[in-house]
């Protein structure tokens, strides 16, 4: 088949044993590939009890039909299971050069489950697989492992996905880590990569797909390069990465400041110029992509010459979140996340509400170890550093918002989480389609599939009957969220960057190239609306229910200052008009038996009602 080598690797920890897989071209079509292969995959391995850290727990490496391709903006992975972090549905994903050595490994994927009974690594290069033994890699940190894995097999063409002490140590928010700074950061897959003792995959080779009409991909492909390169976003990206969005976010009221509970602060102290006017600053970019909106902070300190990052959800997070403008703490608590493998989203919103709590009363010095002051970067690096090593605070905070609510006491709406995963740095009371997005995201509070300010600031897809409109009304807005967290739920599943620019129909016609099938948009916005049924269906049997689709308190009420003061959050009528657009029943917050019929998802129409 093109597009596809047709085999997933399935690797078993328990006996150390490995097999191939065949998945047919007609579950292809279906799922595509990346997270929502790894969902199809995953349906039949889970039932409800399941220990997302015990060994029976699967974890899924997956590509997609892009990945590898001279599509540009395609080098990306998702890493899938049940997330130790929410319970339910997890999925990450990450860039860099990981992807596309996965692909060439012959397969299109890797099915993990059991726990070995000693440290090991996974090594897939030129067609053969070995488990090897990773004892003298247990304690290394993230950067440590990759340049001690390829030094050890000498092989500088071979790229590390692995964990560090966050992950061997099983912090549910911990990441998987690649190409030195790329993060698989959210859900915690890399605390079931430390539950089975897997400190690495290590992947590379040169086996190639097959491509249906390689003419005609090479033609969209430049010319989705040049569109891409002449492109205003794209130009802001090469010059201050994400952070580019910083002082318009605060203008729009969309960054988050003091926990939630401002969006007004000196943007100008952390914006990507300030960035550059401070540190020297480069880029660099995934394989295959002309943008490049990685950063390096090089010369950073003696002890710490260069540093990936930070990126924009990353320095609002150790930065706004908690009244902090001190770049040179941002920065450290930033690499410390990286060297460790820890998730920066869920780590900086839970010291957030450390420092909330401590403003509060509810913390005190004694609990804390130290006094909390807004502001205080210090004391930002400080407890990332404690959580990390397991100390005081820093264990209670390893476990996200909600549970740190529960544990003292307070009301679940106060911890700035949708179904345990905790709010990323953009704000639903400045974008409403944001907000409905958030709380019916497959994974959590997720602003990659449900960046719907995108579409309030103009990037509307006309083919898919996506528009703009009042970004502070709930009106009309639930419908066309769906729509578009339906089709950004499938650039994880080509794999594509959520930066891509390329239109849908650009998308079709590069699949059919690739494939040789016939996608047209109707069909794509239905493989997206299947991806989120069939990753719901899986929350479901997880417990998940319409009564978890809400945004907290702290995140809904109404500012009294800057663009969105006296905006209220109409979740409601945007609920009420996003169930029934989607075929979800109301009072269960399933797919219903019929669209579960409609989206081909007959056994799981079987499994969840009979």
């Amino acid at each position: 088949m093109n597009g596809y080598h047709g085999r997933i690797l399935e690797v078993d920890l328990n006996t150390k044993t490995t097999s191939d897989l065949p998945i047919s071209e007609a579950f292809y079509k279906k799922f595509l590939g990346g997270a929502t292969l790894g969902a199809a995959l995953i349906y039949d391995r889970v039932q409800p009890g399941l220990d997302p850290l015990g060994p029976e727990s699967p974890l899924v490496f997956a590509t997609g039909p892009f990945t590898g391709s001279a599509v540009p903006m395609v080098s990306r992975y998702a890493v899938c299971g049940i997330s130790p972090q929410t319970g339910y549905w997890g999925e990450a994903t990450s860039g860099g050069s990981f992807p596309f050595r996965l692909k060439d490994t012959g397969y299109d994927g890797i099915i993990i489950t059991g726990k070995a009974a000693q440290p090991v690594y996974l090594l897939m290069n030129g067609g053969q697989v070995e488990i090897k033994e990773a004892g003298h890699l247990w304690g290394k940190d993230s950067y440590q492992t990759q340049e001690l894995i390829k030094t050890e097999l000498d092989e500088k063409a071979l790229s590390v996905a692995c964990i560090g002490e966050a992950g061997e140590k099983q912090i549910v928010y911990a990441g998987i880590m690649n190409d030195e700074g790329r993060t698989a950061g959210r859900t915690g897959m890399g605390a079931i990569m430390g539950s089975k003792n897997l400190k690495a995959v290590v992947v590379g080779g040169s086996q190639k797909v097959t491509t249906a009409d390689k003419p005609k991909l090479r033609e969209l492909a430049k010319t989705a390069v040049h569109e891409i390169r002449g492109g205003l976003t794209s130009l802001a990206f090469r010059e201050y990465g994400t952070l580019f969005y910083t002082d318009m976010g605060m203008t729009l009221g969309d960054t988050p400041a003091q926990y939630f509970t401002k969006n007004v602060f000196e943007a100008s102290k952390v914006t990507g110029e300030s960035l550059r006017q401070n540190y020297a600053v480069t880029n660099y970019a995934c394989k295959g992509c002309p943008t490049g909106c990685g950063r390096e902070v090089n010369n950073f300190s003696a002890e710490t010459p260069r540093v990936d990052g930070p990126e924009y959800e990353t320095a609002i997070g150790f930065g706004p979140l908690v009244m902090n403008h001190d770049w040179d703490t941002i920065i450290r608590a930033n690499h410390l996340c990286n060297v460790h493998g820890l998730d920066t989203i869920s780590a900086s919103v839970s010291i957030a509400y450390a420092f909330y709590l401590y403003d509060k009363g509810v913390l005190t010095k004694e609990q804390t170890g130290m006094e909390l002051k807004w502001g205080d970067g210090e004391a930002v690096v400080k407890l990332v550093e404690m959580i990390i090593a397991q100390e005081g605070i820093g264990k209670l905070l390893s476990r996200g918002t909600l549970a740190m609510a529960r544990e003292l006491g307070r009301k679940d709406s106060e911890a700035a989480q949708v179904k345990g995963l905790e709010m990323p740095m953009h704000d639903g009371r400045a974008f409403q389609g944001l907000a409905v997005s958030y709380a019916t995201g497959p994974r959590g509070a997720c602003h990659l599939k449900g960046d719907f300010y995108n579409v309030e600031l103009g990037a509307f897809i006309m083919e898919l009957e996506i528009l703009p409109g009042d970004r502070l009304s709930p009106e009309n807005k639930a419908v066309y969220a769906a729509k578009y967290q339906s089709l950004k739920d499938l650039y994880d599943s080509l794999t594509m960057c959520k930066f891509s620019p390329i239109s849908v129909t650009q998308i079709c016609d590069m699949i059919n190239a690739i494939t040789g099938w016939d996608y047209d948009p109707a069909q794509l916005l239905a493989a997206g609306d299947r991806s989120m049924s069939i990753k719901r269906a899986i929350s479901n049997k997880f417990g998940v229910t319409q009564a978890h689709d809400c945004l907290p308190d702290v995140c809904m009420q109404p500012h009294d200052e800057g663009a969105t003061a006296g905006v209220e959050v109409g979740m409601d009528l945007m609920l009420k008009e996003y169930y029934e657009h989607r075929g979800w029943d109301p009072l269960t917050g399933k797919p219903t038996r019929e669209k579960l019929l409609e989206l081909s998802l007959d056994e799981v129409a079987v499994d969840l009602y009979g």
